[in-house]
């Protein structure tokens, strides 16, 4: 099953393009899993969760109680002794939420007391992500932060595609080669790009000329109704069949590099 990671920065559409792959994968018949690991993540409403099933979702990180029955530290503290391989493997089914066959698991924050630090919190979220991308047989679409402060040398052979989502503009490409640096620094390979926002081909040409040496996996184009979909709390795969059909299109081109998904079983 493939295991997706997007990121990019902020505001540039990582939860548009999740949300998409996500429905796409569901309506073929996967099991699905999308991971909201972004601090400022709104990935429930561009998927169309309804709004008293997003309500019952705690990100992970607010869990004070699991952390530290899991942990053997209370959340917050530094300088202490705790477990480093917590147990997480009943985490995803326990305190997720599902809507039209998409499981759904917010991580929520860390709040970090100094650069580098390990506390309670991030271990157990490490321990979830690896768990999630090497245990789990399901398609797994991971909405990320610029960055990749979720994933480390444990799990990036099993990332089979890291995403970078980008607009046209200087700050996007910036972000992008910055991103892609992380992700090589931590041993992970298989990184592609995603234009999103993209009004003309002139879009698409500014974007292929910045990035020369990124493999573009396809474009989103600009949506009024991906806009129309956030105000009215619906999924951007219900407004917008045009965007629906360019998703597919980058599955596609995904599959094309070899990352195939297994039908689920009946």
């Amino acid at each position: 099953m493939p295991k997706i990671a997007i990121s990019g920065k902020g505001g540039v559409g990582k939860s548009t393009l999740a949300s998409l792959m996500a429905h796409i994968y569901a309506q073929k018949g996967f099991k699905v899993i999308a991971i909201d690991a972004d601090p400022d993540g709104n990935l429930a409403a561009a998927l169309g969760f309804p709004p008293d099933l997003t309500a019952r979702v705690t990100p992970i990180s607010q869990m004070k109680d699991l952390i530290e029955e899991r942990t053997g530290a209370k959340p917050g503290g530094y300088g202490l002794f705790f477990r480093m391989n917590p147990r997480v493997d009943d985490i995803p089914d326990r305190f997720s939420v599902e809507h039209r066959g998409i499981k759904l698991l917010v991580m929520g924050t860390v709040e970090r007391g100094g650069s580098g630090c390990v506390c309670p919190e991030s271990v157990l979220l490490k321990a979830l992500v690896t768990h999630l991308l090497l245990q789990r047989e399901e398609v797994l679409i991971m909405d990320m932060e610029a960055g990749v402060e979720h994933l480390g040398r444990a799990t990036a052979k099993a990332v089979d595609a890291f995403i970078i989502v980008v607009e046209p503009g200087q700050r996007s490409l910036q972000t992008a080669r910055t991103v892609r640096r992380l992700a090589a620094d931590i041993g992970i390979e298989r990184v592609f790009v995603v234009g999103n926002k993209v009004r003309d081909q002139s879009d698409r040409e500014f974007l292929r000329e910045n990035l020369p040496d990124f493999t573009f996996l396809g474009f989103l184009s600009y949506s009024p109704l991906a806009l129309e979909a956030d105000k009215q709390g619906k999924a951007v795969f219900d407004m917008d069949a045009n965007l629906v059909e360019e998703a597919r299109a980058i599955v596609d081109a995904l599959e094309g590099k070899g990352f195939y998904a297994s039908p689920r079983p009946e």
